[in-house]
């Protein structure tokens, strides 16, 4: 049985309780509760095939609930307004559309402008700080499809800074990108914890999660922990997650490549 947390008695920022979800009947996900608080920053990790995407794939709708219910600022999933962004990863787009990076930081806007609206002057303005933000401002003519791995990975994080949301979701954004990418996301998930934004990020990186996050909540299709990295990482809920394929080398958990 996966482990439960206990409710606090503040509310919180997002809260799933006995969340599960699947495709085609099949489960993918099971039993999931959990609350993140306001502004807090979520390492999401597990094994391949242990739900993460589908996790977050349910956070914006994208999938439907089997069972158990997703709480935003206590109101039921779809009750906001653009209040969840998601970053989903790299090989799920389609690099080749034709559209130029500030095309993509604009999408960000759209529900702000309606289906037939345009762009404002706030909605330019706010793609060009984004663009700054994250320092791609100098490839806002660029196609998208032109670019590097981690220039891409940068374009996708300021379309979802600008839609200005109370809780981000990044779907293993340090896979494949360079170190000055993986710098400025970190970077950025500092300043929008400053700026009260919850995060949940899916990482297969168990030193990171440890160090850079508040909260981890360690999935195998249910979840096996959720607390605290110093909680959440122990041995015995990393070997529950993740198996036999799990090495620890001086008391550091050393994730088998065959199960990323």
């Amino acid at each position: 049985m996966a482990t439960r947390q206990m409710i606090p008695p503040e509310p919180a920022r997002l809260e799933l309780e006995d969340v599960s979800a699947g495709y085609n009947g099949r489960p993918a996900l099971s039993g999931v509760s959990f609350q993140a608080m306001h502004g807090s920053r979520v390492a999401i990790v597990g094994p391949n095939g242990a739900g993460k995407s589908t996790l977050f794939k349910a956070l914006v709708g994208l999938l439907p609930l089997r069972s158990g219910r997703i709480l935003i600022h206590g109101r039921p999933l779809g009750q906001h307004k653009d209040c969840v962004a998601y970053v989903p990863q790299r090989e799920e787009v389609d690099w080749r559309f034709p559209v130029t990076v500030a095309d993509v930081v604009m999408m960000g806007r759209y529900k702000r402008q309606g289906w037939f609206g345009r762009p404002s002057a706030a909605d330019r303005t706010a793609v060009r700080r984004c663009l700054e933000q994250l320092g791609i401002a100098d490839l806002a003519g660029r196609s998208i499809g032109e670019l590097s791995g981690g220039q891409q990975q940068r374009v996708f994080l300021a379309r979802a800074l600008a839609q200005e949301p109370h809780i981000l979701l990044l779907d293993e954004p340090f896979t494949g990108v360079d170190a000055t990418t993986q710098e400025a996301t970190l970077a950025l998930l500092d300043a929008l914890r400053d700026q009260g934004v919850t995060t949940l990020v899916s990482t297969h990186d168990l030193s990171l999660a440890a160090q850079r996050f508040d909260r981890v909540l360690l999935l195998n299709r249910e979840m096996v922990a959720f607390g605290p990295p110093a909680e959440a990482l122990s041995v015995e809920h990393i070997q529950r997650a993740f198996g036999g394929r799990v090495l620890f080398v001086n008391g550091v958990a050393v994730v088998d490549d065959c199960c990323r």
